[in-house]
Parts: structure tokens; sequence; C-alpha cells
């Protein structure tokens, strides 16, 4: 597993759960749209962390850098 992979591939799951929290924190909690935004990264994580060729370990670290760009795009839009 090469961390130049890793941190290119955590570095897009980060930037699109980004704006996916941003869009996320106007939805009503628990809508079809909110679903949405939290789930729809993962469509363009998971083809990314196969074609990188990392292992099954990557998944923990993908998994929370992702929920780190969930919660920051909700708060930018809060706090601003």
């Amino acid at each position: 597993m090469s961390p130049i992979a890793l941190v290119a591939v955590g570095s897009v799951a980060f930037a699109l759960n980004l704006v996916a929290g941003r869009r996320r924190a106007a939805e009503p909690k628990f809508s079809f749209r909110w679903f949405l935004y939290v789930h729809l990264p993962v469509l363009a994580v998971v083809p990314l962390r196969q074609w990188f060729e990392l292992n099954i370990l990557a998944i923990p670290f993908l998994v929370g850098i992702s929920v780190v760009g969930q919660v920051f795009g909700c708060r930018m839009i809060r706090n601003s």
C-alpha cells in the first residue's frame, strides 16, 4: 500500500465529504436527501480505493477522514 495513494484517495474523500456535509446541513435530518448526501461520496471513494489498489486496512482511515469531512462541511454552513 502506497502512502502517496492513501493520501491522494484520503484527500478526495475529504473534499467530497466536505461538499456533501455542507449540502447535508441544509436538509431536514433523516430525509432522503440527507441520507443521499451522507452516502453518495462512498460511490466515488470505493472505486478510487480499488483503482489505487489500497488494501482493506485503508478502509478505517478513509471512513474516518470522510466523517471529518462531513462534520467540517456541516459546521462551515452553520457558522456562517
